[in-house]
C-alpha cells in the first residue's frame, strides 16, 4: 500500500513538472502578447497619471535635413521583423515635459492629437514593442506651433530613447510657422524625421518623404452630411477672412461685373468667427458654404487654410488660388478630379473659367469632393489612417494600391476595374504578336509583313488565311524577313477568326491589323505598342470612330467624322491583350458573334463593346494620322466606299447596345477626348533629339 502511494506521488510530481514546463514555453513564445496585455497604453485615465520629465538640454540637436529622401534618411531594414507584411508603429509613452524652472515646454496634449494616437493604437499597424517597430510616433503634441516652445520641444524630441536624429520618426503638424514669416513647415530641430504637415509649399515639401495633410477644422461637423442637393443660389463664394488685401481688392473688383461671385468678410459689429457679412446681410458660418457651387481657397498668412476642409464638408467645389501649395495627400489623390486650380496671376479669369465648365463636369467634381471628404478628411481618424496607409505602401511597394483604389469610388454608378489583374504597366520585353487576317490580297500582305519585320518589338507575325477555296502560296513565294512568322489556315471564312485565342500567340500584346494597312511606319507601330503597355486592359490603336444619338429616330449612329471625341478604335490596326480573344470567343453574347459572322461586318465594333462593357473604360487613340491610305481605296467594290456601309454600322451599334442593355447616351461604349502622341512630336527640334521621327502628320 505504501509503495502504491509513493508511485502516485511520483506520478503527480512528474505531471506538475511537465505542466510547468509547458506554461513556461508558451510564455516565452508569446512575449509580445504578454507585453501588450500588461501594458496600459493610452486611455482617458492615462492622461491623469502622466509622468513629468525635465527636458535634457545635453541632448544633441540636429537641424531639419531639407534634402532627405526615402532612400537616404529612412532605414527600411528596420521594417520587416519576423516577415511581417505591414509596417509596425510604436507610440512613445505619454509624458509632460518641463524645463529646469518647472515651466511646461508646451500645452497639454490636445484632443486632436490624442485622437490621432488612439487611432494608431487601434490600427493594425500598432506595436507596443519598440524593438520591432518600423515607425516611431512621439507623444509630444506639436500640431500647433503656437502652443509649444521650439527649442525646448526640440530637446525633448532629441532625448527620446530611439530618436537617432529623427530616423524613422513621423511628426504630425497642422499649424506651422509664426508671425511674421509664417514658415510652411514646423520650425523644429527635426533631423531626419518625416513631417506629416499642413501648408507645405513646393520648396519645403520633400517629395516621397513628407506627407501633406489638410488643416482640420472642427467647424466642418456643422455641415457634414447636411449639404443640400438642391440648386445653389450662388456660383462662387469667397468667405475666407485672412486674404491678402491686394487679392481681396481684386476679388471685390470682380463682383462689379460678375454678380455670380459673392465676397464675404468678418462682420464689423461682431468679429465672431461663426458669422460672415455681405451687403448688410449676416450669414452663419460655415453653413453659408452650402449655398455656393464653388468656394475660393486662397493664399493667406499661411498656405494651408481651414476653409478647404470646411468647403469640402459643405459639398462646395474648392477653387485653389495658392501658387506652390502642396495639396493634402497629393501623393495619392488626383485633385484635378475634385478641385479647380487657378494661378494667382489669373484671378481676374476665375469667373469665366467656372462658367465655361459643363454641367457634367461640375457634377463629377461635386461627387468626387463628397467622396474624398468622406473617405480621407471627415475626421481625425480618417486623416491618421490615410497617413499610415501611405507609409505602409512606401515600405512595401509590392502591396501598393493602384490609382483607382485611391481616387475612384467603388460604390459609384459605374465601377471601373482591370479584369486582367495586370500591373499598371505591362512588360515590354515580351514584344507583341501581329495577327494579320487575310483572304487573297497577296501583294499588300507581303508588303505589310516586310514593314512589320522592321518594328523592334514584333515577336511573331501570325497570318490567318481565311480563304478555304485557295491554298496559301508555297514558302518560296513568301517574303524573306528576319522575324518569326506562322500561317494558320481556317476551316471557315468568318471575321471572328481574327479574334480566336490561337495557341501560337505567346505574348500578352496582340496587334490586330488588316492585310491592306501598309501605310503605318515602324515608328508609329512601336509607339502604339509602348502606349498599350501603359494601358494594357484597353484597346489602343490608330483609326478611331465615335457614336452619337439621334433624338429624332431615337437610335444610335455610327460616325466617322474627324472629331475630338472617340468611343471606338477599329481593330484594323489596334493593340489589345490576348485575354480579349478568349473573352470574344467564349464569353461574348453568341448573338453578337453570330451576327458578325453572318453579315461579315462589325467585328471591330463588337470587340469595342466587349472591352468597354467589362472594364467601363474608353479606348486610346495614338498619333494624329487623319486618313488611312491603301492601294485599293479607289475600288468601287470596296466595303468602305459602299453607301450602305454607315447604315449597316449604325445598325450594329444599336443591336449590340440593346444586347448589352445600354440606354440613351450610354450604349456601354465609353467616350473620351484623349490622344497619345510622342514627346516633341510637333516641336521644331532636331531629329536626333526625337525618338519617334517617322510619325504621320494630319
Amino acid at each position: 500500500m505504501k509503495k502504491q502511494t509513493n508511485f502516485k506521488s511520483f506520478f503527480f510530481g512528474l505531471l506538475l513538472i511537465f505542466l510547468s514546463a509547458v506554461c513556461l514555453i508558451l510564455l516565452l513564445q508569446s512575449p509580445k502578447q504578454s507585453h501588450q496585455s500588461s501594458h496600459n497604453y493610452l486611455s482617458l485615465d492615462s492622461l491623469d497619471n502622466v509622468e513629468y520629465v525635465t527636458v535634457n538640454k545635453s541632448a544633441k540637436l540636429s537641424k531639419r535635413n531639407e534634402k532627405c529622401t526615402y532612400f537616404d534618411c529612412f532605414n527600411v531594414y528596420q521594417c520587416n521583423h519576423g516577415g511581417m507584411s505591414n509596417l509596425l508603429v510604436y507610440i512613445y509613452p505619454l509624458k509632460h515635459y518641463i524645463d529646469d524652472k518647472n515651466i511646461p515646454v508646451g500645452s497639454f496634449i490636445s484632443k486632436e492629437y490624442f485622437d490621432m494616437l488612439i487611432t494608431i493604437q487601434k490600427s493594425k499597424y500598432f506595436t507596443p514593442n519598440p524593438k520591432e517597430a518600423c515607425i516611431f510616433i512621439p507623444s509630444i503634441d506639436i500640431l500647433n506651433q503656437n502652443r509649444f516652445r521650439i527649442e525646448e520641444t526640440s530637446y525633448a524630441l532629441s532625448s527620446l530613447p530611439h530618436w537617432r536624429q529623427g530616423e524613422n520618426h513621423v511628426l504630425f503638424n497642422m499649424v506651422s510657422g509664426a508671425s511674421p514669416e509664417y514658415s510652411t513647415v514646423v520650425e523644429l530641430y527635426s533631423g531626419k524625421a518625416m513631417i506629416a504637415g499642413a501648408g507645405f509649399n513646393s520648396w519645403t515639401y520633400r517629395h516621397g518623404f513628407d506627407i501633406s495633410l489638410p488643416v482640420y477644422s472642427s467647424l466642418s461637423k456643422l455641415v457634414h452630411n447636411t449639404a443640400s442637393q438642391s440648386p445653389k443660389p450662388w456660383l462662387i463664394l469667397s468667405s475666407q477672412t485672412n486674404i491678402h488685401p491686394e487679392y481681396m481688392n481684386e476679388l471685390k473688383q470682380l463682383t462689379h461685373t460678375h454678380p455670380e461671385l459673392i465676397v464675404m468678410d468678418m462682420c464689423e459689429h461682431d468679429r465672431n468667427s461663426s458669422l460672415r457679412c455681405h451687403g448688410g446681410q449676416v450669414y452663419k458660418y460655415p453653413q453659408v458654404l452650402m449655398q455656393s457651387t464653388f468656394c475660393i481657397v486662397m493664399r493667406g498668412s499661411r498656405l494651408g487654410q481651414k476653409v478647404l476642409h470646411e468647403s469640402m464638408a459643405a459639398g462646395c467645389i474648392p477653387i485653389i488660388i495658392a501658387d506652390t501649395y502642396v495639396l493634402p495627400f497629393s501623393e495619392i489623390l488626383d485633385w484635378k478630379r475634385a478641385a479647380i486650380v487657378i494661378p494667382e496671376a489669373e484671378i481676374s479669369s476665375l469667373v469665366d473659367v467656372m462658367k465655361d465648365l459643363s454641367e457634367k463636369h461640375v457634377a463629377e467634381l461635386k461627387a468626387q469632393v463628397k467622396y474624398l471628404y468622406g473617405r480621407y478628411f471627415s475626421s481625425i481618424p480618417a486623416i491618421t489612417n490615410t497617413v499610415l496607409d501611405i507609409l505602409n505602401q512606401r515600405v512595401f511597394p509590392h502591396l501598393a494600391q493602384p490609382y483607382e483604389h485611391w481616387n475612384i469610388d467603388q460604390q459609384a454608378r459605374v465601377v471601373q476595374y482591370n479584369p486582367l489583374f495586370l500591373q499598371m504597366t505591362s512588360r515590354r520585353w515580351q514584344g507583341f504578336t501581329a495577327v494579320v487576317l487575310t483572304y487573297d490580297r497577296l501583294h499588300s500582305l507581303f508588303l505589310l509583313m516586310e514593314k512589320l519585320s522592321q518594328v523592334p518589338s514584333v515577336s511573331k507575325i501570325l497570318v490567318i488565311w481565311n480563304n478555304q477555296n485557295k491554298y496559301p502560296p508555297p514558302a518560296s513565294k513568301w517574303p524573306k524577313i528576319s522575324k518569326n512568322w506562322t500561317i494558320i489556315k481556317t476551316n471557315e471564312n468568318k471575321l471572328s477568326k481574327r479574334f480566336y485565342p490561337y495557341a501560337e500567340i505567346e505574348t500578352e500584346a496582340v496587334l490586330s491589323i488588316d492585310d491592306d494597312i501598309t501605310m503605318l511606319t515602324a515608328d508609329e507601330l512601336e509607339f502604339g505598342f509602348e502606349v498599350w503597355c501603359e494601358f494594357p486592359d484597353r484597346i489602343v490603336g490608330f483609326p478611331s470612330r465615335t457614336h452619337g444619338y439621334d433624338n429624332l429616330t431615337q437610335s444610335f449612329t455610327y460616325e466617322s467624322e474627324w472629331k475630338n471625341e472617340i468611343s471606338m478604335v477599329l481593330t484594323g490596326a489596334a493593340f489589345y491583350h490576348k485575354y480579349w480573344n478568349y473573352m470574344y470567343t467564349t464569353q461574348m453574347p453568341a448573338r453578337i458573334r453570330n451576327y458578325v459572322d453572318s453579315h461579315m461586318n462589325c467585328e471591330d465594333i463588337a470587340m469595342n463593346f466587349l472591352v468597354a462593357n467589362v472594364t467601363a473604360k474608353a479606348p486610346i487613340k495614338v498619333t494624329p494620322r487623319k486618313k488611312f491610305k491603301c492601294p485599293q481605296c479607289k475600288n468601287p467594290e470596296m466595303l468602305s466606299t459602299d453607301t450602305r456601309h454607315m447604315m449597316e454600322r449604325s445598325k450594329c451599334v444599336n443591336l449590340f447596345a440593346s444586347i448589352y442593355g445600354g440606354g440613351v447616351g450610354g450604349a456601354t461604349l465609353r467616350s473620351v477626348e484623349f490622344r497619345a502622341d510622342p514627346v516633341l512630336f510637333r516641336d521644331p527640334f532636331p531629329r536626333k533629339l526625337k525618338r519617334f521621327n517617322d510619325i504621320g502628320a494630319i
